[in-house]
């Protein structure tokens, strides 16, 4: 596998972050950037002339990463030659997100084969809804293929994001890529490092990712009350104070963003479902275990990769990047100190990680995490 990286910056140039080694001979490339940027066609057409016979898979985010540093509004663009891994492309568009499931489902069943070893899919983030898109893609694929990846970011404003295969990014579009070949090896981790606070609450009333009460009282207010000033900024500010959930005392915890609000409805829309008599908590940062958990997704990811990795994609939570601030490149700072220095790094900030929680999990949605995927080839 070979790795090259580039970066397009408001001065309008593109600037090499890495040695030109390919001269444009590319299978795939990663192209990460801010709305307002992708949306002009004119950056396709520049990455087309770069790399012609390479897929380019781009996405709209909350922050790029490059390397170990953390951009807004700039392009990270990482170009990929494979040495024998071969690759398939399967996408959709939905409207809404009645059709997320079923997407997951046409996905998984479109690159299945014998010889699939990995599926790495990029998601909008705002009309698909991610909890049932990863239950699409469990129900038809084997234990033994897991996928990872995100949903597309829009910086703090949640009013749209933009994804595409091989064209310029728009709405609605989910896009998978499928990896084959015995030659790959994949690593891959989650991890979250928030802390919850305040009394253990049962969802009274829901309906999909739609969250109207907690404990039979307003769930809206009870948000309002822990933001205080804050409230007038909803729902950016709802990242803040995430939802841990659990759908029963025995399954593990899976953390949930707010994505949106209905003042009149009185309800809150979120990433994921949040199914009726769950149990949740809130949960509040942690700086320090927030960075911390990056280092430790990292050892894991590592461990599961088995040697060096050659490309790590990073998919980390735009509440994840509000809250450190400025200390946001330290979590990525914190990967590369376990990956070393001869890992190309790229990803971006997202509304939605997704990534196995357990062995026996294809995959699963997560919020408010670093997710890692980690590649080389044998």
């Amino acid at each position: 596998m070979k790795v090259e990286q580039q970066q397009w910056t408001s001065d309008g140039k593109w600037k090499f972050a890495t040695d030109n080694i390919l001269s444009g001979d590319a299978d795939l490339v990663l192209a990460f950037g801010g709305r307002s940027v992708l949306n002009d066609s004119d950056r396709f057409s520049e990455v087309k002339e770069f790399y012609p016979e390479a897929h380019i898979l781009s996405g709209s985010t909350s922050g790029e990463i490059l390397d170990i540093e953390v951009h807004d509004d700039t392009i990270s663009l990482t170009a990929v030659k494979f040495d024998s891994t071969t690759l398939k492309i399967s996408s959709v568009n939905i409207n809404d997100m009645e059709g997320s499931l079923q997407a997951g489902q046409h996905l998984a069943k479109d690159l299945l084969t014998d010889d699939l070893k990995h599926i790495f899919v990029l998601s909008d983030g705002l009309l698909v809804n991610g909890s049932e898109l990863v239950r699409g893609f469990n129900k038809e694929l084997p234990d033994s293929i897991f996928v990872t990846g995100g949903l597309a970011g829009d910086a703090a404003n949640f009013e749209k994001t933009l994804v595409g295969i091989d064209k310029t990014p728009s709405e609605g579009n989910i896009v998978a890529i499928g990896m084959y070949g015995d030659s790959l090896s994949i690593g891959h981790a989650s991890q979250g490092g928030w802390d919850p606070f305040g009394p253990v609450r049962k969802v009274t009333r829901s309906s999909s990712n739609v969250l109207f009460e907690l404990d039979g009282t307003s769930a809206l207010e009870l948000y309002k009350t822990y933001l205080g000033d804050k409230a007038s900024e909803l729902p950016g500010s709802g990242l803040l104070f995430p939802l841990a959930i659990k759908e029963d005392e025995n399954a593990e915890p899976v953390v949930r963003t707010l994505l949106a609000i209905d003042e009149d409805a009185s309800s809150m829309t979120f990433a994921g479902d949040i199914p009726e008599g769950s149990s949740v908590q809130l949960m509040k940062a942690n700086f320090d275990k927030l960075i911390d958990a990056s280092f430790e997704g990292a050892e894991v990811t590592l461990r599961k990769l088995g040697g060096e990795a050659e490309l790590a994609i990073l998919v980390s939570c735009v509440g994840r990047k509000l809250v450190l601030g400025q200390r946001v490149e330290e979590e990525v700072e914190e990967v590369r100190t376990v990956l070393g220095d001869n890992t190309k790094i790229t990803g971006f900030y997202s509304y939605g990680e997704i990534s196995p929680l357990t062995p026996s999990v294809n995959c699963e949605l997560h919020n408010q995490t670093m997710t890692i995927t980690a590649f080389k080839e044998n």
